[in-house]
C-alpha cells in the first residue's frame, strides 16, 4: 500500500501512528486546485518508486478542514513528511520532479545506507563505491581489514575519509601498532578489552615519550573520547589531561 486516502477520522491512525514504523508523506490538496493536480502524480510516482519504504497519504482539505487548521495549512498543495509521529520535513506549492525526488530521498534509507546496515565486507565495499569517503562504511570496513591483518588496505581506505575522528583514530592505531620504538600495547589491549578509560590514561601517559608519534596518540585518544561521548563523566577530565600533556 503506497498511496492511501485519509480523513480527519483516521488521520491519527493512518498517518501519525503509521509513521512510527514507516515514513508517511501527506499531500494536502483540493479538487479545485490546479497546482495540486500537477503535483499529485509526481508525488505518487515518487512513492511508487519507494514501494514498501514510504507511504503517501492524500487528504482533501475541503472535506477535512479541521486537519488543515490543526497543521496551519494556509496554501495548497502543502506536503508534510511524518516520522516517529512528528513532522520532519515539508514544502508548499507545486515542485519540479527533481525536488520531489530529493524530498523523498531524505526520508528513506539510500542503497548505501542499507548496505552499511548489512555490514558485510562486500556490502561495505559496494557502499564505498556508491559514496566514496563515507565515514561509517570506511571505518567499519577498515576495522574488518585491520582485524584480519590487511593493514595497508585499511590505511588506504581510511585515507579517503575527511573529518571523522573514528577514521583518524583507527589509522593512528594502525601506525602506532607498527611503531617498533613506542610500545603502547598495554593501552591497545585495554581498549580491545573494553577498558576505554584505562586505555585513555595509558595513551596520555605515553605522550612525553612519543616523539613523532605524538599526534597519532592524540588522534587515538580523541577517537576514544568521541566514542565515549561528551556527557561521559571521565571525558572532560581526560580532555584536560590530554591538553596538558600536549601543550
Amino acid at each position: 500500500m503506497t498511496v492511501i486516502d485519509v480523513s480527519e477520522q483516521d488521520f491519527e491512525r493512518e498517518v501519525v501512528e503509521r509513521s512510527r514504523t514507516i515514513p508517511v508523506v501527506v499531500d494536502f490538496w483540493a479538487a479545485w486546485c490546479g497546482p495540486c493536480r500537477m503535483l499529485g502524480p509526481v508525488l505518487e510516482g515518487a512513492a511508487q518508486k519507494r514501494e514498501g519504504k514510504v507511504v503517501l497519504a492524500k487528504i482533501d482539505t475541503d472535506a477535512n478542514p479541521g486537519i488543515s487548521r490543526a497543521f496551519g495549512i494556509q496554501g495548497i498543495p502543502a506536503v508534510k513528511a511524518f516520522k516517529d509521529g512528528v513532522v520532519v520535513d515539508e514544502f508548499v506549492g507545486a515542485q519540479p520532479p527533481a525536488t520531489v525526488e530529493r524530498f523523498f530521498d531524505g526520508l528513506v534509507p539510500s542503497e548505501a545506507d542499507e548496505l552499511v546496515a548489512a555490514g558485510g565486507e562486500a556490502e561495505l565495499r559496494r557502499a564505498l563505491e556508491l559514496q566514496p569517503g563515507r565515514a561509517d562504511a570506511a571505518v567499519e570496513l577498515a576495522g574488518l581489514l585491520h582485524r584480519r591483518g590487511d593493514e595497508d588496505e585499511a590505511l588506504v581506505i581510511l585515507g579517503n575519509v575527511a573529518g571523522s575522528f573514528q577514521a583518524d583514530g583507527l589509522a593512528a592505531r594502525i601506525r602506532l601498532e607498527r611503531d617498533e620504538e613506542l610500545d603502547v600495547s598495554d593501552a591497545l589491549r585495554a581498549l580491545d578489552d573494553g577498558e576505554r578509560e584505562r586505555a585513555v590514561d595509558l595513551l596520555i601517559e605515553a605522550i612525553p615519550q612519543a616523539g613523532e608519534r605524538t599526534d597519532d596518540l592524540r588522534r587515538l585518544v580523541v577517537a576514544i573520547l568521541d566514542d565515549l561521548g561528551v556527557e561521559h563523566p571521565a571525558a572532560r577530565e581526560a580532555r584536560r589531561r590530554l591538553a596538558t600533556a600536549l601543550y
